[in-house]
């Protein structure tokens, strides 16, 4: 391959290690990669030139675009963003995960539906704009004993989720942005607060974790321990079948052993962190992702880079 300059677009505005991680990884295929932001990509649609404007690829495409991170915005600018990765999966390119897929996974209520719709086992949820339905619901699950999770649409990492009870009642904050996203609260088998975090790519389950919280809250990006957990045929199942519901390619799908010892599925994660797992972790989780994401781009065409 002739070596033009980078030949993989990063999508992310905070590299850091996993950044660092897929570079390296890249790079063991002979694979050049530069970081690229959403908001610096622009439409140009003019009579001669390339739709899609990239910093750092004026001459040429990238044969292959990493999507590590959208950043959030402005309605009209979160879907520009992903306008550009979708105007770039359909000029061929190998978008990595494809924009449809972050689309239904990113969007809670679009997740739970495709859960659901699948038969998997995920908390009762529900979705209100309607402020007096949202009240009304907690108001009857309190009454009956049960408490909420209240979750942003958009959201993750446990940023701005809180939970709904006799003792803490339903918020009303901007970062909800009008719209009420209800999940059962899911008590958990022990007394601990835990929950389990499994890596699934191309469809298949690679590795898992256990991560222990200070509180219900046990997100590793909120404080939470990480350990090591054996995937077994239940979980690995379970994992791969959330995974084919959303359809995408690679995720981390994050799970609850309930109070009758029932693994429930919590999310599905399309562009996960997995600094965590790869403490925990005996093998390289990047190259494995890398290794994939390749496979697909030499699946669809040659590795040159396009004009």
């Amino acid at each position: 391959m002739a070596n033009l300059g980078p030949q993989i677009a990063i999508i992310t505005d905070d590299p850091g290690w996993h950044g660092r991680e897929l570079v390296n990884a890249l790079a063991q295929h002979g694979l050049g990669a530069r970081y690229v932001s959403l908001t610096e990509c622009q439409f140009r649609f003019e009579d001669s030139g390339r739709p899609v404007s990239m910093p750092g690829f004026e001459d040429y495409y990238p044969i292959g675009v990493f999507v590590r991170g959208v950043p959030g915005g402005t309605l009209e600018q979160v879907i520009l963003r992903l306008d550009i990765l979708h105007a770039l999966s359909y000029m061929g390119i190998v978008v990595y995960n494809e924009p449809r897929s972050i689309e239904r996974t990113v969007d809670k209520a679009m997740t739970t539906l495709l859960l659901k719709q699948a038969g998997l086992p995920t908390p009762s949820t529900w979705v209100f704009e309607s402020i007096a339905e949202a009240q009304s619901l907690c108001n009857s699950e309190i009454a009956s004993g049960r408490s909420l999770v209240m979750k942003p649409l958009f959201g993750s990492q446990g940023l701005g989720i809180h939970r709904v009870s006799k003792d803490t009642p339903l918020v009303h904050d901007e970062k909800f942005a009008g719209v009420y996203y209800l999940q059962s609260f899911v008590e958990r088998s022990k007394s601990e607060w835990s929950d389990i975090r499994v890596f699934v790519i191309d469809g298949q389950s690679i590795a898992a974790m256990h991560r222990h919280g200070n509180s219900w809250i046990t997100n590793r990006a909120q404080g939470a321990r990480c350990e090591n957990l054996p995937l077994d045929k239940p979980l690995t199942e379970l994992a791969e079948a959330a995974v084919r519901a959303v359809d995408i390619n690679y995720a981390g799908v994050d799970l609850i052993v309930d109070k009758d010892g029932k693994l429930q599925i919590i999310e599905v994660n399309s562009i996960p962190a997995w600094w965590g797992l790869q403490s925990v972790t005996d093998f390289n989780l990047a190259a494995r992702i890398i290794d994939d994401f390749v496979s697909k781009i030499a699946g669809s065409q040659p590795l040159t880079s396009q004009s």
